[in-house]
């Protein structure tokens, strides 16, 4: 074996808590994940300091997973890891075309999928600063995401609306609202993908996530993108009670295009 691979290998064992045991779907998920070049990250990671353990998926997907992290000092990160071989690259160039802080002129696959984690992290790090509420970015690299962990003390995770959906409906969607107009007019930014799947119910306030095709305002698709993004709200929203509609929102959001 290379001894490259050797070393994470090695270190992809200790990767693993001893506190769950792995069943078919598991081993099933780790063989799809951890190939050579994402195992060498993940070593490099922790040999960063950034993380210890990994302990069980969050989300399974199919162009990501996203597992629990723990570092040295026992704290809980999120550890998105992007599978080369099932991602959807048409998708990934579509989005990344058009921003003008990517120039992607190649048609490598895992070069695409480093880019695409790359604006992902500098999405979020644009909206954190922005005061939305997202995971807040630690580091990226190659085709690993790390991030703040969204969940409970005990690494319970917290669930997707879509999943959980919040006891008042109304006043979680006003506070979604808020977060919108921060997202489009403070970080200038569109999500693209806005729906009950990508919004976390965190003690019954959102968090948005899952910002990787999110696009700058200046992206000739931005307005196609937030147009959509709303109509998914006002069908999502309507249908567990919330009276809006269109115009109310795009008037309370007030992008300037």
């Amino acid at each position: 074996m290379d001894p490259k691979v050797a070393k994470a290998d090695a270190k992809h064992q200790k990767l693993h808590s001893q506190k769950r045991k792995k069943d078919s779907s598991d081993r099933k998920t780790g063989n799809e994940i951890f190939d050579k070049i994402t195992l060498e990250t993940l070593y490099k990671l922790a040999n960063q300091g950034y993380i210890d353990i990994l302990n069980g998926a969050i989300s399974t997907g199919k162009e990501a997973n996203v597992l629990t992290g723990i570092t040295d000092n026992e704290k809980f990160v999120a550890v998105k890891i992007y599978r080369i071989a099932t991602s959807d690259f048409k998708k990934m160039d579509y989005y990344l075309k058009g921003d003008p802080r990517f120039n992607i002129k190649t048609k490598n696959k895992r070069k695409i999928i480093y880019s695409w984690v790359t604006k992902e992290f500098k999405n979020l790090t644009r909206l954190y600063q922005a005061g939305v509420n997202v995971p807040k970015p630690i580091t990226s690299a190659n085709n690993v995401l790390l991030i703040e962990f969204i969940g409970d003390d005990d690494g319970n995770p917290a669930q997707p609306v879509k999943n959980q959906p919040p006891k008042n409906p109304d006043e979680f969607f006003n506070k979604l609202l808020v977060q919108l107009k921060l997202f489009v007019n403070e970080a200038k930014l569109v999500h693209g993908d806005l729906s009950n799947y990508n919004i976390l119910n965190l003690n019954e306030e959102p968090v948005i996530i899952d910002v990787s095709q999110s696009v700058v305002l200046d992206n000739p698709i931005s307005k196609e993108l937030l147009e959509r993004d709303i109509n998914t709200l006002v069908r999502e929203y309507s249908k567990l009670g919330v009276k809006t509609n269109f115009d109310e929102i795009w008037e309370y959001v007030n992008p300037k295009f």
